[in-house]
């Protein structure tokens, strides 16, 4: 039998694609050399820099986030040079197994899997390596397996404070559309992110954005590459943009996800998702009072407006009340990944949500909780609401109007 009503997506990856950006995708196939599309093509990478907020270029890959990890290694560093990877969760270190398997000298920097990236620890690494012998300092924003947001502008001033040369590359695969981020103002060189989270489209696409610096770096490196040579891309035939016949309805997609944002407004799409990961907090802080789950981010200001992660007591299997979460209530929720795995569990919170569909999905996972038998701490929905319900009052009274 068919299930009932919508599925509630509270992954972290994907994430739910909004009606117009289906509509805008179910259309037939066309020439991608004739105007409307290149015109269109070259209209997303030009917004996605405002996005990104910066004056540099932007580089788009038929690829998830995985295969944009590989561009700055293979555009930015030769083979046998050094990379810092300070390694705080799955993702972090799964870049850095990456560039290993490139034949870069990975320096891993291993940190607290509780904690926000320590920039103190990054400038005492960068300060160590008298030789400069590190080209360049990959940093993810938003760590998805953990649910941490780190300091960016920290890490840059940390850079700065070492006298290192090295280039900052970060991801924001996670973060982008959800977190405040302001390429050029911070000082990042190369960042990345993906299609399938705050930019609100099916996985498929990844996005990579270097200022005039990084791109001067590209021009010259030696790393054997082609799919991912940038030189090739910055030519001026469509197909070249793409390194191949381009994906089209993705395009098309990201054209109305694009709108999407800016009618929003991208404060405004930022403040969203804080006013929504407020009440997920506030829930789950309710829940933690007795004792079996608790937050995974040791650091209240550092826990992500993307994602939250959720410990569980050694004695819980988080994944049995998932699969009932998503068999029986049709909420799909994050599972917990890398040293988190059966520990923990993850609500995702960002995309193309409202407060109903965030009620729903704390509903339903409470729901599953109890019928799990999953101790939980009463009051969770109704600290949710408060949260909410809060945030508009305070809204309301700064509104001139």
């Amino acid at each position: 039998m068919s299930p009932h009503g919508r599925i509630f997506l509270a992954t972290p990856g994907p994430t739910n694609v909004p009606d117009r950006v289906l509509r805008a995708m179910h259309r037939a196939a066309e020439d991608f050399a004739a105007p409307p599309f290149s015109e269109t093509a070259r209209s997303c990478l030009s917004d996605l820099a405002r996005v990104f907020q910066t004056s540099g270029q932007v580089f788009c890959f038929i690829g998830n986030g995985h295969a944009v990890w590989e561009v700055p290694l293979v555009n930015l560093v030769e083979r046998g040079e050094a990379v810092l990877v300070p390694v705080s969760g799955r993702f972090s270190q799964s870049w850095a197994e990456m560039a290993e398997c490139l034949e870069l000298e990975t320096v891993r920097l291993d940190l607290p899997r509780d904690q926000p990236l320590d920039p103190a620890a990054i400038e005492a690494a960068l300060r160590a390596d008298k030789e400069r012998k590190i080209k360049a300092v990959l940093v993810v924003q938003t760590e998805t397996a953990t649910g941490i947001t780190s300091d960016m502008v920290a890490i840059r001033r940390a850079i700065d404070a070492a006298g290192h040369p090295a280039l900052f590359v970060v991801d924001a695969i996670a973060s982008l559309a959800a977190e405040p981020f302001a390429m050029d103002e911070w000082g990042i060189d190369c960042a990345l992110s993906a299609s399938q989270k705050g930019l609100m489209l099916p996985p498929g696409l990844g996005f990579v954005a270097l200022n005039e610096r990084a791109l001067g770096i590209a021009e010259s490196c030696r790393h054997p590459r082609r799919y991912f040579d940038l030189n090739f891309r910055r030519g001026a035939m469509t197909y070249q943009w793409f390194h191949g016949t381009p994906p089209l309805q993705q395009i098309w997609g990201l054209r109305e996800s694009l709108d999407m944002l800016f009618e929003e407004g991208l404060d405004a799409v930022v403040a969203r998702h804080r006013r929504l990961a407020d009440a997920v907090r506030a829930c789950v802080g309710c829940w933690a009072e007795a004792g079996a789950l608790a937050f995974h981010c040791g650091v209240p200001e550092a826990r992500s407006n993307a994602v939250t992660a959720i410990r569980v007591a050694s004695d819980i299997d988080p994944d049995a009340m998932r699969r009932l979460a998503r068999d029986r209530y049709q909420t799909a929720l994050g599972a917990g990944l890398g040293d988190l795995e059966g520990k923990a569990f993850r609500i995702g919170h960002l995309g193309d949500l409202n407060e109903p569909m965030i009620l729903g999905t704390l509903a339903a996972c409470e729901l599953a909780l109890r019928r799990s038998g999953i101790a939980h701490g009463p009051g969770g929905l109704e600290a949710a609401i408060e949260s909410l319900a809060l945030d508009d009052a305070a809204t309301r009274a700064g509104d001139p109007a």
